[in-house]
């Protein structure tokens, strides 16, 4: 309910004069304009969120069939790393100095670009990513990483 506040005296001592003045004062909080920057806000961020978002790719293969037996392809490149970080592509020895330079042999004339990994679980995780860094830095398109099965799946 609006305040009413009696009025002045006059200038020169006269009266007081009869009217009132009336003032209303506002206890509430504007919302609009508040809403006006949430809005705002939200529009922001739904414009940005898609082109934040990064995805990786991943290939699950498929199980074989139970009766089917396959022999493995020649033409499927597989580097091995074992426990103390030997080196081996395809069976063939070689050192980490000069894997690279191998791969980028190997792959400069092939058109299929996919490489597999199989690392010895025991082997720290940074080891296994510099052999993939070295080998993309070679050109191998596609890593696959070969895992043990697990029993009693």
């Amino acid at each position: 309910m609006p305040k009413v506040l009696p009025s002045a005296p006059t200038p020169g001592g006269g009266r007081l004069t009869r009217a009132r003045r009336v003032s209303a004062t506002l206890a509430e909080i504007n919302v609009i304009p508040l809403v006006d920057v949430m809005l705002v806000l939200l529009i922001i961020f739904m414009v940005i969120t898609p082109v934040r978002q990064l995805d990786l790719d991943v290939k699950v293969p498929q199980p074989p069939p139970p009766d089917v037996k396959s022999e493995p392809d020649p033409t499927v490149i597989v580097v091995s790393v074992g426990e103390s970080a030997q080196i081996a592509i395809n069976q063939d020895p070689t050192d980490i100095g000069s894997l690279g330079a191998k791969l980028q042999d190997i792959y400069s004339k092939r058109a299929n670009k996919n490489m597999f990994v199989s690392a010895s679980p025991k082997l720290p995780y940074g080891d296994v990513v510099k052999v993939i860094d070295i080998a993309k830095g070679a050109g191998v398109g596609d890593v696959g990483l070969i895992t043990e099965e697990i029993a009693g799946r």
